[in-house]
C-alpha cells in the first residue's frame, strides 16, 4: 500500500486544489442590429432582435412620462 513519506505542506496542497476554483466569464457578443453586448443565444434586451428577426417589441418611450 502506498503511503506518503512526508507530510504535504498546506501551500503545496492548496496550490493543487486552486485549479478547480477558477470562474469563467460569460461569452458576450455584439448584437448585429444595435451593437449592444448581450449573452450568446439570447434575445437582445435593447432592441428585441434575435437571429436577424425582431422577436420582442421593445417600447422606446416606456421610461418617459405621459404628457396630457
Amino acid at each position: 500500500m502506498a503511503v506518503p513519506k512526508r507530510k504535504v505542506s498546506g501551500a503545496r496542497r492548496d496550490k493543487r486544489r486552486a485549479n478547480n476554483f477558477k470562474l469563467v466569464a460569460p461569452n458576450m457578443v455584439k448584437c448585429p442590429n444595435c451593437g449592444e453586448y448581450n449573452l450568446n443565444h439570447r434575445v437582445c434586451k435593447s432592441c428585441g432582435h434575435y437571429d436577424g428577426k425582431e422577436v420582442v417589441a421593445i417600447d422606446e418611450g416606456k421610461d418617459k412620462k405621459k404628457k396630457d
